[in-house]
Protein backbone atom coordinates (compact mmCIF):
# COMPACT_ATOMS: atom_id res chain seq x y z
CA UNK A 1 0.00 0.00 0.00
CA UNK A 2 2.70 2.13 0.82
CA UNK A 3 4.55 1.88 -2.85
CA UNK A 4 1.18 2.66 -4.33
CA UNK A 5 0.86 5.73 -2.11
CA UNK A 6 3.94 6.55 -3.66
CA UNK A 7 3.84 6.03 -7.25
CA UNK A 8 0.21 8.37 -6.70
CA UNK A 9 2.71 10.86 -5.09
CA UNK A 10 4.79 10.68 -7.81
CA UNK A 11 2.25 11.11 -10.45
CA UNK A 12 0.93 14.00 -8.71
CA UNK A 13 4.15 15.55 -8.60
CA UNK A 14 4.73 14.89 -12.44
CA UNK A 15 1.28 16.42 -13.54
CA UNK A 16 2.37 19.69 -11.56
CA UNK A 17 6.03 19.79 -13.21
CA UNK A 18 4.72 19.16 -16.92
CA UNK A 19 4.77 23.01 -19.06
CA UNK A 20 3.69 23.58 -22.25
CA UNK A 21 7.21 25.38 -23.04
CA UNK A 22 5.68 27.28 -26.31
CA UNK A 23 5.29 26.75 -30.28
CA UNK A 24 8.29 26.04 -32.82
CA UNK A 25 7.45 25.98 -36.37
CA UNK A 26 9.51 23.46 -38.98
CA UNK A 27 9.55 24.49 -42.67
CA UNK A 28 10.22 22.21 -46.19
CA UNK A 29 10.06 23.05 -49.65
CA UNK A 30 9.26 21.49 -52.87
CA UNK A 31 9.98 24.58 -55.03
CA UNK A 32 6.51 25.42 -55.47
CA UNK A 33 5.22 25.26 -51.98
CA UNK A 34 6.18 25.54 -48.33
CA UNK A 35 4.99 23.09 -45.86
CA UNK A 36 5.00 24.35 -42.42
CA UNK A 37 4.32 22.30 -39.65
CA UNK A 38 3.25 23.56 -36.16
CA UNK A 39 4.04 21.66 -32.87
CA UNK A 40 3.42 22.86 -29.17
CA UNK A 41 6.25 21.89 -26.98
CA UNK A 42 6.28 20.03 -23.41
CA UNK A 43 8.62 19.15 -20.69
CA UNK A 44 6.93 16.41 -19.51
CA UNK A 45 7.35 13.29 -20.86
CA UNK A 46 3.97 11.75 -21.32
CA UNK A 47 1.85 15.43 -21.69
CA UNK A 48 -0.56 14.52 -24.10
CA UNK A 49 -2.45 17.46 -26.42
CA UNK A 50 -6.23 17.40 -25.89
CA UNK A 51 -7.49 20.55 -28.10
CA UNK A 52 -6.41 23.44 -29.48
CA UNK A 53 -7.99 26.55 -29.59
CA UNK A 54 -8.98 29.82 -29.96
CA UNK A 55 -6.40 30.57 -33.08
CA UNK A 56 -6.14 33.85 -34.35
CA UNK A 57 -4.41 36.00 -36.94
CA UNK A 58 -2.59 38.91 -35.61
CA UNK A 59 -2.89 42.32 -37.18
CA UNK A 60 -1.40 42.35 -40.54
CA UNK A 61 -1.78 38.67 -40.79
CA UNK A 62 -4.69 35.91 -42.21
CA UNK A 63 -6.12 32.71 -41.83
CA UNK A 64 -6.85 32.17 -45.89
CA UNK A 65 -4.56 31.51 -48.74
CA UNK A 66 -3.24 28.08 -47.62
CA UNK A 67 -3.18 25.56 -50.04
CA UNK A 68 -4.91 22.03 -50.22
CA UNK A 69 -4.42 19.01 -51.57
CA UNK A 70 -6.37 16.45 -50.38
CA UNK A 71 -9.46 14.10 -51.29
CA UNK A 72 -11.86 16.48 -51.38
CA UNK A 73 -9.64 18.53 -54.52
CA UNK A 74 -9.09 15.51 -56.13
CA UNK A 75 -5.25 16.07 -55.39
CA UNK A 76 -5.38 19.42 -57.00
CA UNK A 77 -3.63 22.22 -55.30
CA UNK A 78 -6.69 24.80 -54.60
CA UNK A 79 -6.75 27.94 -52.28
CA UNK A 80 -10.34 27.90 -52.54
CA UNK A 81 -11.70 24.46 -51.63
CA UNK A 82 -10.52 21.50 -49.48
CA UNK A 83 -10.74 20.25 -45.56
CA UNK A 84 -8.58 20.61 -43.06
CA UNK A 85 -9.29 16.77 -41.95
CA UNK A 86 -6.11 14.93 -41.28
CA UNK A 87 -7.99 11.92 -42.31
CA UNK A 88 -8.22 13.11 -46.21
CA UNK A 89 -4.15 13.57 -46.42
CA UNK A 90 -3.12 11.48 -49.87
CA UNK A 91 -0.03 10.33 -48.72
CA UNK A 92 2.37 10.77 -45.65
CA UNK A 93 3.94 13.53 -45.95
CA UNK A 94 2.10 15.25 -48.72
CA UNK A 95 2.12 19.12 -49.05
CA UNK A 96 -1.16 19.71 -47.63
CA UNK A 97 -2.98 22.02 -44.93
CA UNK A 98 -4.13 20.42 -42.08
CA UNK A 99 -5.03 20.32 -38.19
CA UNK A 100 -4.77 17.71 -35.97
CA UNK A 101 -4.48 16.20 -32.32
CA UNK A 102 -0.73 14.35 -33.29
CA UNK A 103 -1.63 10.91 -34.82
CA UNK A 104 -0.87 10.11 -38.53
CA UNK A 105 -2.42 11.29 -41.91
CA UNK A 106 -4.88 9.28 -44.33
CA UNK A 107 -7.89 7.42 -44.03
CA UNK A 108 -6.29 4.33 -42.84
CA UNK A 109 -4.60 6.22 -40.23
CA UNK A 110 -8.03 6.52 -38.04
CA UNK A 111 -6.63 10.35 -36.89
CA UNK A 112 -9.75 10.76 -34.27
CA UNK A 113 -8.74 14.88 -34.41
CA UNK A 114 -12.47 16.54 -35.07
CA UNK A 115 -12.98 20.48 -35.70
CA UNK A 116 -15.23 21.92 -32.56
CA UNK A 117 -18.22 24.18 -33.62
CA UNK A 118 -16.42 27.36 -33.83
CA UNK A 119 -15.80 26.43 -37.63
CA UNK A 120 -19.52 26.80 -38.52
CA UNK A 121 -21.62 24.10 -40.55
CA UNK A 122 -19.08 23.20 -42.81
CA UNK A 123 -17.07 21.91 -40.06
CA UNK A 124 -13.37 20.98 -41.36
CA UNK A 125 -14.24 20.92 -44.73
CA UNK A 126 -13.35 24.80 -45.77
CA UNK A 127 -10.15 26.29 -47.31
CA UNK A 128 -9.29 28.84 -44.38
CA UNK A 129 -9.89 28.75 -40.73
CA UNK A 130 -12.44 31.17 -39.53
CA UNK A 131 -11.68 33.78 -37.16
CA UNK A 132 -12.91 36.24 -34.92
CA UNK A 133 -12.56 40.30 -35.19
CA UNK A 134 -10.86 40.45 -31.56
CA UNK A 135 -10.16 36.48 -31.09
CA UNK A 136 -10.17 33.06 -31.93
CA UNK A 137 -13.59 30.75 -33.24
CA UNK A 138 -12.13 27.86 -34.46
CA UNK A 139 -10.24 25.23 -32.43
CA UNK A 140 -9.98 20.58 -32.54
CA UNK A 141 -9.86 18.05 -30.47
CA UNK A 142 -8.68 14.51 -29.83
CA UNK A 143 -12.21 12.95 -30.22
CA UNK A 144 -10.99 9.78 -28.31
CA UNK A 145 -8.72 10.62 -25.25
CA UNK A 146 -8.22 7.16 -24.34
CA UNK A 147 -6.02 6.63 -27.41
CA UNK A 148 -3.72 9.24 -26.23
CA UNK A 149 -3.15 10.27 -30.06
CA UNK A 150 -1.91 13.77 -28.51
CA UNK A 151 1.00 12.09 -26.38
CA UNK A 152 4.65 14.29 -26.76
CA UNK A 153 7.14 12.73 -29.37
CA UNK A 154 10.28 13.63 -28.13
CA UNK A 155 8.74 16.77 -26.67
CA UNK A 156 6.46 17.85 -29.52
CA UNK A 157 2.78 17.26 -30.81
CA UNK A 158 2.30 18.31 -34.39
CA UNK A 159 -1.00 20.79 -34.16
CA UNK A 160 -0.96 21.85 -38.04
CA UNK A 161 0.20 21.46 -41.27
CA UNK A 162 0.16 25.05 -43.28
CA UNK A 163 1.23 24.83 -46.79
CA UNK A 164 1.96 28.11 -48.89
CA UNK A 165 2.58 28.78 -52.14
CA UNK A 166 6.31 29.91 -52.57
CA UNK A 167 5.39 33.36 -54.01
CA UNK A 168 3.07 34.41 -51.24
CA UNK A 169 5.29 36.28 -48.94
CA UNK A 170 2.28 37.52 -46.64
CA UNK A 171 3.78 37.58 -43.20
CA UNK A 172 1.53 35.45 -40.61
CA UNK A 173 1.49 35.47 -36.77
CA UNK A 174 -1.20 33.28 -35.14
CA UNK A 175 -1.90 33.44 -31.47
CA UNK A 176 -3.74 29.55 -30.14
CA UNK A 177 -4.03 27.96 -26.76
CA UNK A 178 -3.94 24.12 -25.91
CA UNK A 179 -5.32 22.38 -23.68
CA UNK A 180 -3.32 18.99 -21.64
CA UNK A 181 -2.90 17.00 -19.23
CA UNK A 182 -0.61 14.51 -18.12
CA UNK A 183 -1.14 11.63 -19.80
CA UNK A 184 -2.12 10.24 -16.08
CA UNK A 185 -6.03 8.89 -15.70
CA UNK A 186 -7.84 11.27 -13.85
CA UNK A 187 -5.12 14.18 -14.24
CA UNK A 188 -6.47 17.68 -14.22
CA UNK A 189 -6.28 19.77 -17.66
CA UNK A 190 -3.61 22.43 -17.81
CA UNK A 191 -3.61 25.06 -20.46
CA UNK A 192 -0.73 27.15 -22.62
CA UNK A 193 -1.12 29.52 -25.38
CA UNK A 194 1.29 31.43 -26.82
CA UNK A 195 2.06 33.00 -30.64
CA UNK A 196 4.08 31.09 -33.49
CA UNK A 197 5.16 32.76 -36.80
CA UNK A 198 4.95 31.29 -40.51
CA UNK A 199 8.78 32.30 -41.67
CA UNK A 200 8.30 34.45 -45.50
CA UNK A 201 10.12 32.82 -48.55
CA UNK A 202 12.69 34.85 -48.45
CA UNK A 203 13.29 33.82 -44.29
CA UNK A 204 13.00 29.93 -44.96
CA UNK A 205 15.79 29.87 -48.12
CA UNK A 206 18.05 31.42 -45.36
CA UNK A 207 17.21 28.86 -42.74
CA UNK A 208 18.06 26.53 -45.88
CA UNK A 209 20.92 28.22 -46.42
CA UNK A 210 21.99 27.99 -42.97
CA UNK A 211 21.15 24.35 -42.52
CA UNK A 212 23.22 23.67 -45.49
CA UNK A 213 26.18 25.54 -44.06
CA UNK A 214 25.98 23.71 -40.95
CA UNK A 215 26.69 20.61 -42.63
CA UNK A 216 29.44 21.95 -44.38
CA UNK A 217 31.08 22.74 -41.32
CA UNK A 218 30.38 19.59 -39.39
CA UNK A 219 31.69 17.40 -42.26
Amino acid sequence: MKILGLAAALAVVGSANANFTGYSVSSTTNGTYNMYQVFGNFDGATDTVLNAFQIHAIVGSSLAGFVHNDALTSGAPSTVSGTWNPQFVLAPGAFDSYVCIGGGTGFASGNSTNGDPGWGTAGLNQAGIPDGTTAGVAGWFNSNPPNLQGRVVSGQVLLASMVLAVGDTTGRTFFMKVGYNSGVAGAPVQFGEGLFTLPTPGAVALLGLAGLAGRRRRA
